[in-house]
């Protein structure tokens, strides 16, 4: 269960960073209320993700495939260039997001 509260947190947040894109600077009401409404759901999923999971792996998780996912709806659908640095930095935000897990928790 807590991994499902992670990857609501996870989808909110990445629909909110995209409508912020669309709220054309908080100017636009529905986009800018998804915005909001996006952005306080993801952190009240988190939290109940952070009561089972530890906050490093949590945050990392969360903060790292947001990244990735808006970086790629970025490169996919919203004309944002794509380069080979690019490619290589969400290929490392992924890759610390893995050696975190792998890691495992430490108390």
């Amino acid at each position: 269960m807590p991994y499902l509260f992670l990857a609501l947190a996870i989808s909110s947040e990445i629909c909110a960073t995209v409508s912020m894109k669309y709220s054309e600077g908080f100017t636009r009401l529905l986009p800018s209320i998804v915005v909001v409404v996006g952005y306080v759901f993801s952190f009240a999923m988190l939290s109940q993700a952070l009561k089972h999971i530890p906050v490093s792996t949590a945050y990392a998780i969360w903060s790292g495939a947001g990244t990735a996912v808006v970086a790629a709806i970025g490169f996919s659908f919203l004309g944002e260039g794509l380069n080979t640095l690019k490619v290589v930095g969400i290929s490392l935000i992924i890759a610390g997001v893995v050696a975190l897990n792998l890691g495992g928790a430490s108390h």
